[in-house]
């Protein structure tokens, strides 16, 4: 189960990666419309090349993440699974707190936090089946 949600995750975060580095504006229109992707994208050529600096770093980030997530799907102490899930609870629970906290005070996000918090929550709910899944094991 360990494995299969590792390696659910890690494909999630290599995609995204991925598209966010090579096909940033075609993800940013999809995920927030082209009304909202134009204004995230800068008004001044540098402010649009430092945001896409950024993004690409981002997606980066994310590739690399989920190549290491990818690498520990292989791992089979029980005891370190369960660590690594809830970092992972942590992490997405505190990515949903972010979200509340900050994206939903941009005028330009404001619509798109609460589907993103479902999401984060989602991401949460597998690990902590993992943590279950866990605990009934032992």
């Amino acid at each position: 189960m360990f494995f299969v949600i590792c390696i659910l995750h890690s494909a999630i975060a290599i995609t995204s990666g991925s598209l966010k580095m090579f096909y940033l504006d075609e993800i940013c229109v999809f995920g927030h419309g082209v009304e909202t992707a134009q204004k995230l994208s800068g008004s001044t050529p540098h402010d649009q090349l430092l945001i896409q600096t950024s993004n690409s770093f981002v997606g980066l980030l994310l590739f690399v993440v989920g190549f290491l997530v990818f690498i520990v799907a292989f791992i089979n102490d029980k005891q370190f699974q369960s660590f690594f899930a809830k970092g992972c609870v942590l992490l997405h629970l505190s990515m949903a707190l972010w979200r509340v906290n900050f994206e939903r005070r941009l005028e330009d996000l404001a619509w798109d936090w609460p589907r993103q918090v479902v999401g984060d929550f989602l991401l949460a709910l597998s690990w902590i089946f993992i943590l279950l899944h866990l605990e009934r094991e032992v």
